[in-house]
């Protein structure tokens, strides 16, 4: 009788505790009484959030400015923080590799979305050096990170219905502002004269950005920076250097600047000279509050650094 009574009691009170949980989000309370508490992987995938979010979201970036999303490891109170959130966006594409096994237990719970979802495979790029897997560096295509700006709202829409409407208000405002962008980045790479519109960089991110607005992209190391450069590579990038005249060549805020200070030592042994055009930002943003800290500011910087030093200006 008493074994019977003690089941019962075990019943009753995880029937209770079913129905408490009912109607609550993850963290307890409605979602439409308070901000949504957001996580996303990179920089450039929390400013899209912020602005689609607006007021109505609080958004923290676990990867900072200088951080390389393809070495990247998840502390404890990385792990911490994506289990409190309400919904976690990541770019997918392999683009934070030691980090996928969360991400594929943490969708079991909460929405985790791979804001790349949406995007043609049409659209992105498969270099054959990258074994059969796509390139994860969509941001530097505008309109592909327009793509991304509108995964982000109907997941938001779908998590939030009754601000539904703000989320695709703010969209809406921030789609033109990319497109906008768009126009600008073309009609600033056009002023570089033709022979000129080479990007050399530490590791090959920029292959869309080369794509969309017509430059020839090359990176001393593959789309990811596990890969590792020989001396082989450095002088294969160093003889093209030398036998095109190239200006400059660009160092990368996230990436060891020893890489491409050994493509200029071996330029110089050639008898020609390369000029450090400038810093890039390619896996990461610049510091919160400044112009690079956003999408919008990095991508303005980029284009006007590359301009300035293949223009000769």
């Amino acid at each position: 009788m008493f074994t019977r009574f003690v089941t019962l009691a075990l019943v009753a009170l995880s029937l209770v505790t079913l129905l408490a949980a009912c109607g609550e989000d993850a963290s307890g309370g409605d979602l439409s009484s308070r901000k949504i508490n957001v996580v996303a992987t990179t920089g450039m995938i929390a400013d899209a959030v912020a602005n689609v979010g607006g007021d109505r979201v609080e958004v923290e970036g676990l990867m900072g400015p200088g951080i390389d999303p393809h070495l990247y490891k998840a502390s404890a109170g990385d792990v911490s923080k994506l289990e409190d959130a309400d919904i976690i966006f990541y770019n997918g594409l392999e683009l934070e590799g030691r980090m996928t096994d969360i991400f594929v237990r943490l969708a079991r719970s909460k929405p985790t979305v791979a804001v790349t979802e949406n995007i043609s495979p049409d659209s992105l790029r498969e270099p054959p050096e990258f074994a059969g897997k796509y390139d994860p560096h969509v941001w530097f295509d505008v309109t592909l990170w327009i793509e991304v700006v509108r995964a982000v709202e109907s997941h938001l829409s779908e998590l939030d219905p009754d601000s539904a409407e703000t989320y695709a208000e703010n969209a809406a405002t921030y789609i033109t502002e990319l497109e906008e962008l768009d126009s600008w980045v073309q009609e600033q790479i056009n002023t570089i004269p033709e022979r000129a519109r080479v990007l050399i960089t530490a590791h090959d991110a920029f292959g869309y950005f080369g794509d969309k607005y017509g430059l020839d992209v090359r990176g001393l190391q593959g789309i990811s920076t596990q890969s590792e450069a020989g001396l082989a590579d450095v002088q294969d990038l160093a003889d093209f250097i030398a036998d095109n005249n190239i200006p400059a060549v660009f160092i990368e805020s996230s990436v060891n600047e020893n890489t491409i200070d050994a493509v200029r030592e071996a330029v110089q042994a050639k008898g020609k000279e390369v000029e450090i055009g400038g810093t890039l930002f390619s896996d990461a943003m610049g510091e919160s509050g400044t112009e690079e800290g956003t999408y919008l500011g990095m991508v303005r910087h980029n284009v006007n650094t590359i301009v300035s030093a293949l223009s000769g200006q």
